[in-house]
């Protein structure tokens, strides 16, 4: 792989992940981390299957249209993957930025709210739905990356539990925004009714967003009763 390496964005127990330059382009390189209390051989199997599940449904959801980034480099023995650099800021950054105003916060909330149902409408959830995980351009729209949990689904409670994450960590993180979630399930809502119904794809059809927005409650009344 051609990848110069610039500087760490981010040190996970799963990943390790930097900026950079490939082939002179702005990049970003992945590179899984080994678990040491797994067996080599298993931790070696794992790692190639999740990578090469990450690169196939990005590869998926790209030539979908959707703003996610481009793969470019897949090193499965090796266990990197290096893609296109997306411009824009992380959502928990904006949602901090005192400078905006509450009409660009919501924006870029509602904003995500439709490219999270966009990315729904592909029966695919993306599995670590965190502000970190999306990134807002300069005209506040979303953009959502690091698919390493996503996975390809048709069953409404995976979708619910996408809805539920971004739920926790807006009433979690950012209390001071308020009807942060309302805006964000606007914006979700909203994008079935500009689009039209869900289409069959090949393993199904996915959920429409009432649905899961219904599969939501349900999620936070079990999450409440056991809590």
């Amino acid at each position: 792989m051609v990848f110069l390496p610039d500087s760490r964005l981010y040190l996970g127990a799963e990943a390790e992940v930097w900026s950079g330059l490939w082939m002179g382009k702005p990049a970003v390189r992945k590179l899984r981390r080994n678990r040491a209390w797994r067996h080599p051989d298993l931790e070696k199997r794992l790692g190639y299957r999740r990578m090469l599940s990450e690169a196939r449904i990005l590869i998926r959801i790209k030539n979908s249209g959707l703003p996610v980034p481009a793969i470019w480099d897949v090193d499965l023995e090796n266990g990197r993957i290096v893609m296109e650099k997306i411009a824009g800021r992380p959502l928990i950054e904006v949602l901090r930025d005192q400078s905006l105003t509450k009409q660009q916060i919501d924006k870029a909330l509602f904003n995500t709210g439709a490219s999270v149902r966009l990315l729904h409408r592909l029966a695919v959830t993306h599995g670590d739905l965190s502000t970190n995980n999306i990134l807002i351009d300069e005209d506040f729209n979303a953009a959502l990356i690091d698919f390493g949990l996503s996975a390809v689904e048709y069953e409404v409670e995976r979708f619910g539990i996408d809805l539920h994450v971004m739920d926790e960590i807006l009433g979690a993180s950012h209390p001071n925004i308020e009807n942060a979630i309302d805006v964000f399930l606007d914006g979700y809502r909203q994008c079935d009714a500009r689009e039209g119904p869900t289409l069959e794809l090949s393993g199904g059809k996915p959920p429409a967003a009432k649905e899961v927005i219904k599969r939501l409650d349900d999620v936070r009344s079990r999450v409440r009763y056991h809590g």
